[in-house]
């Protein structure tokens, strides 16, 4: 079965840096576009980024693009978001996904604070 496994997250402070990794099992990976969501405290799910099997294909969200960077090894079945100049929007649990593959990983929390 589709199985993804989130790591990475923790607390930084404004300006930080932090690189959410996501190895996933169960699935072809490399055929399969790879999902980064959120979701902060009391708000609702929001979609962060997208890679689509050509790694040069990504997409962003217009809060963190310039700021984050997606990005996957297909020979290691994961997928990365580094995130830069963090601030404390950005604060919340961070969910790998492969949509159209059925799966969803159990979420990473990030806490952006000072």
């Amino acid at each position: 079965q589709v199985q993804l496994v989130e790591s990475g997250g923790g607390l930084a402070q404004p300006g930080g840096s932090l690189r959410l990794s996501c190895t996933a099992s169960g699935f072809a990976f490399s055929s399969y576009r790879m999902t980064w969501a959120r979701q902060a405290p009391g708000k609702g799910l929001e979609w962060v980024s997208a890679i689509y099997s050509d790694v040069s294909d990504t997409y962003y969200a217009d809060s963190v693009k310039g700021r984050f960077t997606i990005s996957r090894d297909n020979a290691k079945n994961t997928v990365y978001l580094q995130m830069n100049s963090l601030k404390p929007e950005d604060t919340a649990l961070y969910y790998c996904a492969a949509i159209t593959a059925g799966g969803w990983g159990q979420g990473t929390q990030v806490t952006v604070s000072s």
